[in-house]
């Protein structure tokens, strides 16, 4: 064990850039893993997982793999990885949290050795073919995975090598596999969801409904909140009050830009995106913070929740998003699973272990019913704007 240690850390694992380039975050591309931490991850089995220079290795234990909290349907997936010579591991797609995840789902593998034939079935579908692949040991490879509809093809290297069906799995997890004795290490994990649909028009309110402060609560509202669409951008000023959706959304994707207009370094504007809340309800469910603000010049200390943080639950690890400059953020909401990542950074995950109620976070009841997408406008001060408003519905 502490030779295959050895031949891995000796060939020189050097971090990889884990950032997303300006186009990607754009394009909807999402870290999973962060190039410093497990965050995003739960480890399944006995592997010792650990984080150096920036890759995620496991040399160690017994036989494990690490899952993605978030799960996704139709993707594109990219991930780079480095095994010894004699390697042994695997990448899991749609998987299930319980039950083996190259059963639940499929494993795409990573195999190394004179022991590797080339008839070798490297996708588990029920049907695949595969040219000729042959991985060198103590290398950086990359895999890149478009899954959509059931269909599958895989580059290694650039180059096309696997096409594949499979609909035995068309959601789950994503997976890093560690076999006993077979060392390995991944880096630049990203994947990008496919298949979301635009909910803003970019041109009129059409698919949306403002819900007023309701009277009596919290006094008069001197200045209501005025939202308006043009030239690709919804944008509000003044408040207290909110825009919602006219449809309900219970498991989905949800991205959008936004920028948060400050006049004053020293004001940073309040708002926040509600999700699961009562349709005409007034800021209600779980709410997704808007305010880029931290403290002692520190983007980990976040204020008042931060951006991209769940309102009450979690605050964000990292204030990614900056004033008068368009974001992008990331919600994704799978039964009691919520995600986010701003600028395809992940800087929330949370696991609502609340008992199910209709009273929200604030109360310590999740909520798992339908429900609209509600942009906050907070206060007197609000100024913002968002577009390319787009979501998918998930399993």
């Amino acid at each position: 064990m502490k030779l295959i240690a050895g031949l891995l850390l000796g060939a020189a694992l050097q971090a990889a850039p884990s950032a997303l380039t300006p186009k990607e975050v754009a394009d909807g591309w999402l870290l999973l893993f962060d190039g410093e931490t497990t965050w995003g991850w739960t480890a399944e089995g006995g592997a010792k997982w650990r984080v150096e220079n920036g890759s995620v290795i496991a040399d160690t234990g017994e036989y494990g793999w690490l899952r993605s909290n978030a799960a996704f349907g139709d993707y594109e997936l990219r991930v780079e990885f480095k095994s010894p010579s004699e390697g042994n591991s695997g990448v899991f797609l749609h998987s299930a949290r319980t039950g083996l995840p190259h059963v639940t789902g499929y494993e795409l593998n990573i195999l190394l050795g004179k022991e590797v034939k080339p008839e070798r079935k490297w996708l588990n579908t029920e049907q695949a073919k595969a040219k000729n692949i042959v991985m060198t040991g103590d290398v950086w490879h990359r895999y890149d995975v478009v899954v959509r509809g059931g269909q599958m093809e895989v580059k290694l290297d650039g180059k096309k090598v696997i096409s594949a069906t499979g609909t035995r799995s068309t959601f789950g997890h994503i997976g890093l596999q560690y076999n006993p004795g077979k060392a390995i290490a991944f880096r630049t994990v990203a994947v990008r969801p496919l298949g979301l649909q635009p909910i803003f028009n970019g041109k009129t309110l059409d698919g949306w409904q403002r819900v007023d402060r309701p009277e009596g609560k919290q006094g008069p509202v001197k200045e209501p909140p005025v939202w308006t669409a043009k030239n690709k951008l919804l944008h509000v000023e003044k408040g207290p009050g909110q825009l919602e959706t006219t449809s309900v959304y219970q498991n989905f994707i949800l991205q959008l830009d936004i920028r948060a207009n400050s006049k004053d370094p020293a004001r940073h504007p309040n708002s926040g995106i509600f999700l699961h809340g009562t349709p005409k309800g007034y800021w209600t469910g779980y709410e997704i913070q808007i305010r880029n603000e931290f403290k002692n010049s520190d983007p980990k200390q976040a204020v008042d929740t931060g951006t991209g943080g769940i309102y009450f639950l979690q605050p964000a690890r990292l204030v990614v998003g900056r004033d008068n400059e368009f974001y992008t953020q990331t919600i994704l909401v799978q039964g009691r699973q919520i995600s986010t990542w701003v600028n395809g950074y992940p800087v929330a995950d949370l696991e609502d272990k609340n008992p199910e109620g209709a009273r929200g976070p604030r109360q310590k009841e999740a909520l798992l019913n339908a429900g609209p997408i509600s942009l906050q406008a907070h206060d007197p001060t609000t100024n913002l704007d968002f577009r390319n408003i787009r979501i998918l519905s998930l399993k």
